[in-house]
């Protein structure tokens, strides 16, 4: 049987930087107790497969809400269908997959920390189990595209406290379905926020810190101020990891040259792209591409 890790039409997934959940998120009181290190959707995953003997330091939530597949964590083995969920604890030896004739479509999250590890102890008493059904309710799945859409508007201070903080919410609507209250969803249009939507805009393109702050009608001297002071990142530097963060997708769901990626980048020298992805991530394009898993 054909068994694939990624590659599925219309997938989405953020990886976080190791190096940003090293310096900012195991150090960051707020957080540090639990945040998400990897989160993604994947839409009708014809043969999704993984199996990890010896598990991983994260845990993982698999939310289905289309289509079937199966989960085994241990000796136990549990069947997946619309508005169930799986969840596995951190060093668990694990495996699971989509459905043969009726692939899944999963929302799902990697997460760790102290109190990861607690609540998911938790989640399986609430449940008698690793898996338990819910009530399908829009309003989980907004909670989730709040958390992606913060994660993939960079590294920040406030993103990612909000996205882990969301993260608790997201992680008790499983435990206390019955519970569950709508999140409001905010957007906002202050320059910071402005600037950053047309960042992601312009990530094919090498702009400078005059092109940012133009496009804000500020003076550079001033926008840095208040971005930094806003992010704590500088601006080019912010700019820099939402490249990289698109890159990793580049890497994980296309087959394209790392000449091919940095082009896409705007970067002509594709020898100063690995230098930066390598800086961030802590390894190279094609060691990233080849160890990555799902």
């Amino acid at each position: 049987m054909l068994r694939k890790k990624e590659g599925f039409e219309g997938q989405r997934a953020i990886i976080v930087p190791r190096k940003i959940i090293t310096d900012l998120c195991v150090s960051n009181p707020v957080i540090e107790g639990a945040f998400v290190t990897d989160i993604g959707y994947y839409p009708k995953a014809k043969y999704h497969f993984r199996q990890r003997l010896h598990g991983i330091d994260q845990n993982i939530l698999i939310y289905c809400v289309e289509g079937k597949g199966t989960a085994q964590i241990g000796k136990r083995k549990y069947s997946l269908a619309p508005d169930t969920f799986v969840v596995i604890p951190a060093g668990s030896a694990h495996s699971y997959a989509a459905d043969e004739n009726d692939s899944w479509t999963i929302y799902w999250a990697h997460f760790k920390g102290p109190a990861a590890n607690a609540i998911v102890e938790a989640m399986i008493r609430q449940h008698n189990g690793h898996s338990g059904t819910i009530t399908f309710q829009q309003k989980r799945l907004h909670l989730f595209e709040d958390i992606y859409a913060s994660l993939e508007r960079g590294y920040g201070n406030d993103n990612l406290c909000y996205a882990n903080m969301c993260l608790w919410h997201f992680l008790s609507s499983f435990m206390y379905d019955d519970k569950f209250n709508l999140s409001e969803k905010k957007q906002s249009t202050d320059v910071v926020e402005m600037s950053i939507n047309y960042m992601q805009q312009q990530l094919s393109k090498m702009l400078t810190l005059a092109n940012i702050a133009q496009s804000v009608n500020l003076s550079a001297s001033h926008y840095s101020s208040i971005f930094r002071k806003k992010t704590g990142f500088a601006p080019m530097e912010y700019f820099n990891h939402l490249k990289i963060q698109k890159a990793c997708q580049y890497l994980i769901f296309t087959d394209l040259r790392v000449k091919e990626i940095a082009y896409k980048l705007g970067m002509e020298d594709p020898y100063y792209f690995s230098r930066m992805f390598n800086k961030l991530m802590g390894v190279s394009p094609n060691h990233y591409r080849t160890k990555r898993g799902t």
